[in-house]
């Protein structure tokens, strides 16, 4: 629309000529401006796709890279420009991504307070390492692989099974966690920590998880907090009272308080399929006198003995053979995925191969990284494209689930 001016205070006449002028004139601007800010929509979510990822604004060099790249392909562009953050050559800070965006990420899966605020520690590390190098996420809670610095590293403490030095000079001398050359993970962790290669599970059998997660107890920690930090999920949605409780331990009281509804009605909810699957964890402990994992093939730990006398007709743990009762009832909604045979279903590294193959192990992955970066949870249509976009209940790739992620929320 083109408005009349009018001159303050003049007549008409000849002003009517540069009024109008003057209103062409804004009207024109106004139109440049919006064009302009059309055209700067690529550059704008090029730059909203490299801070999230990395969490620091890039280089106007890199910045021209994504922007062309968002340019020249509006599927796959924004894709190519989340790489380009995240591991791009050029990209000084890609690093960031690493050592900060992905150290957050894992950090509170290595402690019960599930706080950021802790030192970089070999599971993190793994989990760094595993992401960078595109290894099938699947195998996080299965694999014989640990991540760590390269021997000789200036200032760096040598790897130790029983401390975490080696981790926190890594973090404290900023190390570039993106560089090959500084964290590697070419050496099984069965070499590193002492424990048959049978026996290792990923992060699961890594010394910071260990430490949080093996310490004490009955071992169920560990069980419950890979549920929450990898299947996004505590016990009390899981409990079903339909399930046997033939493999709840003696340590359960079947009358609580001198009630028997309370067991009935509740702790066998959640004990009837946990203890089944506990049993997996029966040869671990973590030593807090030498600060290291401790695996004991053949041997039942203590501490899956103990208290057996609130109900001395429960289940006597004889070995690390596990069993999931949640393939059927409520729990199936879980999503299993191909059972795996009984007479190969001993120890941590079946276990959780059981758990990271399930749906619900690939949507715990997607829900985590949207959240990390959209900074808000995504919907069931957010969730559903972003498994679909990313491949990732095929490739367990994990950064595929960041770049579309990125691309999800790079806004207009």
């Amino acid at each position: 629309m083109i408005k009349t001016c009018k001159r303050p205070g003049g007549a008409w006449g000849a002003a009517v000529g540069k009024g109008l002028g003057l209103c062409l004139t804004g009207v024109l601007a106004s139109a440049l401006a919006a064009s302009a800010l059309a055209g700067d929509a690529e550059r704008r979510q090029a730059k909203r796709i490299h801070d999230r990822l990395t969490g620091v604004a890039p280089t106007e060099a890199v910045l021209d890279l994504m922007e062309a790249e968002i340019n020249s392909d509006p599927v796959q562009g924004p894709i190519a420009a989340a790489r380009i953050a995240m591991d791009g050559p050029t990209n000084p800070n890609s690093k960031y991504f690493y050592n900060v965006t992905l150290k957050n990420f894992a950090s509170p899966w290595t402690n019960e307070e599930q706080s950021v605020f802790v030192p970089l520690n070999d599971y993190s590390a793994t989990v760094i390492g595993m992401v960078r190098d595109n290894v099938p996420f699947n195998q996080v809670l299965s694999a014989d692989i640990l991540y760590k610095g390269a021997d000789g590293l200036p200032g760096v403490a040598a790897y130790s099974p029983a401390n975490n030095d080696h981790y926190q000079d890594l973090e404290d001398l900023h190390y570039d966690l993106s560089d090959p050359n500084v964290l590697k993970g070419d050496v099984p962790q069965s070499t590193l920590n002492g424990i048959p290669s049978s026996a290792t599970a990923g992060v699961v059998t890594s010394r910071a998880a260990a430490e949080a997660f093996f310490v004490a107890g009955t071992n169920r920690a560990m069980f419950r907090f890979t549920l929450i930090n990898h299947l996004c999920t505590d016990l009390e949605p899981l409990k079903d009272t339909t399930r046997p409780p033939d493999r709840i331990r003696q340590d359960v009281s079947r009358s609580p308080g001198g009630d028997s509804r309370i067991f009935l009605n509740s702790c066998v909810g959640c004990h009837s399929g946990m203890d089944p699957m506990v049993q997996a964890y029966a040869y671990y402990n973590y030593d807090e006198n030498s600060g290291q994992l401790v695996y004991t093939p053949g041997s039942v730990q203590p501490k899956y003995l103990i208290n057996a006398d609130n109900f001395r007709y429960g289940y006597v743990t004889t070995d690390d053979h596990w069993d999931n009762y949640w393939r059927n009832g409520q729990n199936a909604n879980l999503g299993w995925g191909a059972e795996i045979p009984a007479a190969q279903r001993n120890g941590a590294k079946t276990l959780g191969q059981e758990l990271a193959n399930s749906a619900a192990f690939a949507r715990c992955q997607a829900i985590k990284v949207y959240r990390t970066v959209c900074l808000s949870d995504p919907s069931e249509t957010d969730l559903t494209n972003l498994l679909t976009a990313s491949g990732f209940e095929s490739g367990y790739n994990m950064k595929d689930l960041f770049a579309n992620a990125a691309d999800a929320c790079k806004g207009n």
